[in-house]
């Protein structure tokens, strides 16, 4: 059975105005409601209130690892630097990784992240196949040195990660714990409440060929992805492949026109009175080797660098200075007539159109009706764009829907790029020494926090699901230190105690304004208010009010368990049946 708590011993500062530096919803309101407060740029200090809700993720995330058959363990956060070496991350990782010297002058690193340092744990440990699968995980504070933290607990350089690693005697074992994992990581969404969506995603710094990201859908989130609304199909826009409908130019020959002023796809088509799908947008770039690349997209789409990274390896775009030098117009570059030298590269969803609205290689002048294989040769065809709403669904062909989302989690199949790099091998059935091959599943529990926050909230304050909330009920007495109505809220809450023994309960016995008090309990957000007052004791009554809904409405002090049975459902269980009540 729960304590009951006392607002008057609770330290939950809260805050009228908004903090000056706080940009989206969840920041302000998790400073606001004294859950959160700011230590440095990118590092909070999690105040008792905030403690309770993060405790409540941490402990979804537990119960769910637990129930497939994970262990936990614990890792230091400090890293030897020659692990990393080992794996060859120690300069690739970027300045984002916190370096620093010990004072026998050993190099170490505050972990962003965790795979070198499992593969080392266990390469001495697990030595044969019999021992395989293995999922060991942890909950523990990561570090990243941001170079632009912001939106509080969404981008900070300190923040709280469950990671999960797998090793696996084959490719077959990989997938059975990735697709339980992706199925964990759906249930802890749900119960965390939030509204999600298993997207297609690039590995990044990570690693590995295949990864799903879950995303809550959320206006404040920094990526950007699309969906299907008639299947199942969701990809960060990131890796979603693009299929559009470029629009062909009606002409039959090329016609060089006089285009003065126009630099931007807008404006050439404005001039040319046409849609931008009708246009041709030209980027020029080079690769590690130092080979120039002209690339074509469609105009109505924006150049995709990480996939074009994938064809040409270390392609960087030209600077100003760098295009110039190639003698080429910056606003009016096409295929026709290119210097010598330079590949001609097009986004593959222009492979079937004829011909090209696009720049004359002359500033100020561009080309209409360009033909492909007649006046200019496309050496290569890939899918180079960004794919964007109303794209086409590569799944069944629907039109896409776009959304902005929070990546809350990420599941990954390593294959044995650590396990080489670090020599980590088993004795496999046959008896040869083969290297793992590994698993890697990541919840961001503070980002999920934060997530919760930023689907769940109002103009007055936060709406915690009953799954996360710091309490499920707020007892507010309207008068304290008198004799009747503060009694009243005392015995009140007792017996919910032993209707409702799951039941987590607070009472605000500070000797406060009535406004204050209810608009402190909007802004933490408790799921379940009782307002305990003169007027309503004289009825032998209380007002109950759920704040997801605004619902007021007032229950007898004879019939509390019928009258709050509702409550019932705020108990904390493994659900695989689907979300949460709210």
């Amino acid at each position: 059975m729960s304590e009951i708590l006392y607002m008057s011993n609770l330290y939950a500062p809260t805050l009228k105005e908004d903090p000056a530096d706080a940009e989206i919803a969840s920041h302000k309101l998790l400073m606001r409601a004294g859950m959160i407060r700011k230590v440095a740029s990118g590092i909070y200090a999690f105040l008792p209130l905030g403690m309770r809700v993060l405790s409540k993720v941490e402990a979804i995330v537990r119960e769910e690892m637990n129930a497939t058959g994970a262990q936990e363990i614990l890792m230091p956060a400090l890293q030897p630097a020659e692990l990393w070496l080992e794996s060859g991350r120690w300069d690739d990782y970027g300045p984002e990784l916190m370096r620093m010297n010990d004072r026998h002058d050993h190099g170490f690193c505050l972990g962003p992240t965790h795979e070198e340092l499992i593969t080392a744990l266990v390469r001495n440990e697990l030595r044969s196949y019999r021992q395989l699968p293995c999922t060991l995980y942890q909950i523990q504070t990561k570090y990243r040195d941001e170079i632009r933290p912001r939106f509080g607990l969404l981008r900070s350089r300190e923040f709280i990660m469950k990671d999960a690693y797998s090793f696996h005697a084959d490719a077959e074992s990989l997938q059975e714990t990735y697709d339980q994992m992706s199925e964990a990581y759906g249930i802890i969404c749900e119960r965390c409440g939030l509204d999600y969506r298993p997207v297609e995603a690039d590995s990044g710094q990570i690693g590995g060929k295949v990864t799903t990201e879950f995303m809550a859908l959320a206006d404040a989130g920094e990526a950007e992805l699309v969906y299907c609304p008639n299947c199942d199909y969701a990809a960060n826009t990131e890796v979603a492949e693009c299929i559009t409908r470029p629009i062909e130019y009606d002409a039959t020959t090329m016609e060089k026109i006089s285009t003065p002023g126009v630099t931007t796809i807008a404006a050439l088509a404005e001039f040319l009175g046409i849609d931008e799908a009708a246009t041709v947008k030209a980027l020029v770039g080079k690769d590690a080797k130092g080979q120039v690349i002209a690339l074509f997209i469609p105009g109505d789409h924006e150049l995709n660098e990480l996939k074009v990274s994938r064809v040409f390896e270390g392609f960087e775009l030209l600077t100003d200075e760098e295009l110039e030098a190639t003698g080429l117009p910056k606003g009016s570059i096409g295929p026709v007539g290119l210097p010598e030298g330079i590949m001609v590269a097009a986004d593959r969803n222009l492979e079937d159109v004829k011909r090209w609205v696009v720049g004359a290689n002359e500033a100020g002048f561009h080309y209409v009706g360009a033909a492909q294989d007649e006046d200019f040769k496309v050496d290569l065809f890939a899918d180079f764009s960004t794919a964007k709403p109303g794209d086409i669904c590569p799944n069944c062909g629907s039109k896409l829907d776009g959304a902005r989302g929070i990546e809350v989690s990420q599941v990954f199949q390593l294959g044995d790029k650590y396990s080489k790099a670090l020599g980590a091998v088993f004795s496999a059935e046959d008896g040869t020494d083969q290297p793992f091959l590994m698993g890697c599943y990541g919840v961001g529990v503070t980002r999920t926090l934060a997530a919760v926050v930023e689907q769940h909230n109002d103009e007055h304050g936060i709406i915690w699901p009953p799954s996360v909330a710091p309490a499920h009920v707020c007892i507010i007495p309207l008068t304290v230190g008198d004799d009747e109505v503060y009694p009243t809220a005392q015995r009140l809450a007792q017996t919910l105690r032993d209707n409702f023994p799951h039941l987590e309960i607070v009472i605000d016995d500070r000797d406060e304004r009535p406004g204050v008090k209810f608009a402190d309990a909007d802004l933490i957000g408790w799921p379940t208010q009782i307002v305990v007052g003169k007027r309503g004791l004289k009825n032998n009554s209380v007002e109950v009010k759920r704040r997801a809904t605004g619902e007021k409405f007032d229950v007898s002090l004879d019939s509390l368990k019928d009258g709050l049975n509702f409550l019932n459902r705020y108990k904390q269980v493994r659900s695989v049946r689907g979300p949460v009540v709210s």
